[in-house]
Order: C-alpha cells, then sequence, then structure tokens
C-alpha cells in the first residue's frame, strides 16, 4: 500500500466510509460535473454600465490607479502618459497577448517595447487581464505565454489593459467563463487575482507597498462596458 492509499483508508475509517460506497461516489461525480456556485453578494450584480463604475472605486479604494480610454489606439499613449507622469523610463515589458499586440506601439516613438517574461531588472510592465471583478476592484490575471506570471510579480509598476466588457460582477463569473472559454477541465496553470499593489503590514503594522510584487497598479480600461 503506498502512502495516498494509507491516508485515504483512514480517512475513510474516520468518516465510517466504505471504499464501495457508491451514494458518495455519485455525489462526488454529480457535485463535480454541476459546479454549483454559493451565495453572491449582491453589491456587484448591477448592469453593465455600472458595473466598470464600482471597480474603479473599488480598486482606487485599494491604492491601485485607473484611466479609461476609448480604444486600444489610445493605449501607447495612456502608457507614456503613465511613465511620464511618474518620472519612469520610457521603456516596458510586454509578453504576446494578441490583443495588446494590435495597439500601435510604433506610434510613440520614444518608447521602448521589450517583449517575454521579465528577469527583474524591468521597472514597468503591461499585462492583459482576463476579467475583473466589480464588488472586490481585483483583476484575474493569467498565466501563459501571452501573459507571463513574472510580468505581474516581479517590476516595480505593473500596467494591467482591462475591457470593459469583461467587468463582471463577482468571481464565481469570473470562474464560469473561465470554464466556458477553456472547456471545464483545462485550466491555465496559475489563476492570480489581484487586488491593488502589493502591501504589508506584517513589521508594526506599518505598511508597506510593494512589499511581495509591485508597488504601483495602474489599471486601463477600454471602451464600454456590456449592457
Amino acid at each position: 500500500m503506498d502512502g495516498k492509499s494509507a491516508i485515504l483508508k483512514k480517512v475513510r475509517a474516520s468518516l465510517k466510509a466504505s471504499p464501495d460506497d457508491d451514494a458518495r461516489r455519485s455525489a462526488v461525480a454529480s457535485r463535480l460535473a454541476e459546479t454549483p456556485r454559493g451565495i453572491i453578494p449582491a453589491r456587484g450584480q448591477l448592469p453593465g454600465g455600472a458595473r466598470p463604475d464600482l471597480f474603479v472605486a473599488m480598486a482606487e479604494k485599494y491604492s491601485a490607479t485607473t484611466t479609461r480610454i476609448s480604444d486600444l489606439a489610445a493605449l501607447p499613449a495612456a502608457v507614456s502618459d503613465y511613465l511620464k507622469g511618474r518620472n519612469l523610463p520610457a521603456a516596458v515589458r510586454i509578453g504576446n497577448d494578441p490583443r495588446l499586440a494590435v495597439a500601435p506601439w510604433s506610434e510613440e516613438r520614444t518608447l521602448e517595447i521589450r517583449h517575454g517574461a521579465s528577469d527583474g531588472h524591468d521597472l514597468a510592465a503591461v499585462s492583459h487581464a482576463f476579467g475583473a471583478i466589480a464588488e472586490t476592484g481585483t483583476l484575474a490575471l493569467l498565466s501563459g505565454p501571452d501573459n507571463p506570471v513574472t510580468l505581474t510579480f516581479l517590476p516595480e509598476h505593473h500596467i494591467v489593459v482591462l475591457d470593459a466588457r469583461d467587468i463582471a460582477g463577482d468571481m464565481e463569473a469570473i470562474w464560469s467563463r473561465l470554464r466556458a472559454v477553456n472547456g471545464k477541465a483545462v485550466m491555465p496553470r496559475t489563476v492570480n487575482f489581484v487586488t491593488g499593489p502589493s502591501r504589508s503590514a506584517d513589521i508594526e503594522q506599518t505598511l508597506l507597498l510593494g512589499a511581495h510584487g509591485p508597488r504601483a497598479l495602474h489599471i486601463v480600461i477600454v471602451g464600454e462596458p456590456s449592457a
């Protein structure tokens, strides 16, 4: 008997459950198939046009900054404005996200675009969010070559591009959409939920930004939400 089998045997024994309990097997299979949803708080259950406003209010409450643009044509200028406003070098690192690739980066002649994962020496990075949660001002960021997870945690300034139509009311809606896009059994290696810049108050309850990741989070919301 291997270690896993021994542990499961002890668990079954403590529950007084038989390994051949068909009722339990059926209950587990049913729960996995149906992906039941828990109680959904009312705060985020707003019409599409109101969700971005709540998202912005909650994100800024937790020290993120936001800006809104009409389409991706305005993204390079918005990124340049952010860097200039904080006296940062005109350089950002971007993954291979096809949604970001269509932005006219070459129009910002002084902006240097670096591609691929960060090695920890980049001051600023740009990612595209899978979605966001209006209820808490939280971004949903997927790992992968399109948006390497190093861009989320290593640079000091993280600029996240978010389509207004991808702002959901609650976390459960994000998981449902992810299952619908990828298929129920297919998930990215990591799904990171990010609310505001990295922070910690572990030492004498003094708030420190950038403790475990970026010390600044800037969100660029693109377009208008669905009705």
